[in-house]
C-alpha cells in the first residue's frame, strides 16, 4: 500500500464525513437564518429562540435520515474492514 493508496483512503473518509454531516448542518444553518431574521425584525433577542428550533430541526433530520447515514458509514466501514489484508502484505 504506497502513499497515493493512504491520501485516497484519507480523501474518501473525509468526503464520507461531509456526505453524512452536511445535510444536517446545513438545515441548522436555515432555521438559524430564519430565527435571526425574525428576531431582527421583531427585536426579539432571547438566547433560546435560537437554539430550541435549531435542536428540533436536528433531531427531526436525524430521525430521518438516520437509517440513510447509518448504512452509508456501515458500507464505508465495511470496505474498510475489506481493505485490511491488502495492507497487512
Amino acid at each position: 500500500m504506497g502513499l497515493t493508496d493512504v491520501v485516497n483512503l484519507l480523501q474518501r473518509g473525509v468526503q464520507e464525513i461531509l456526505l453524512l454531516v452536511s445535510p444536517i448542518v446545513l438545515s441548522a444553518l436555515a432555521v438559524g437564518l430564519v430565527v435571526s431574521i425574525l428576531q431582527a425584525t421583531t427585536s426579539i433577542q432571547e438566547q433560546t429562540l435560537t437554539f430550541v428550533p435549531k435542536l428540533f430541526v436536528i433531531l427531526i433530520m436525524l430521525a430521518f435520515l438516520g437509517a440513510w447515514m447509518f448504512s452509508s458509514l456501515r458500507g464505508y466501514t465495511i470496505n474498510l474492514f475489506e481493505m485490511i489484508p491488502a495492507v497487512s502484505r
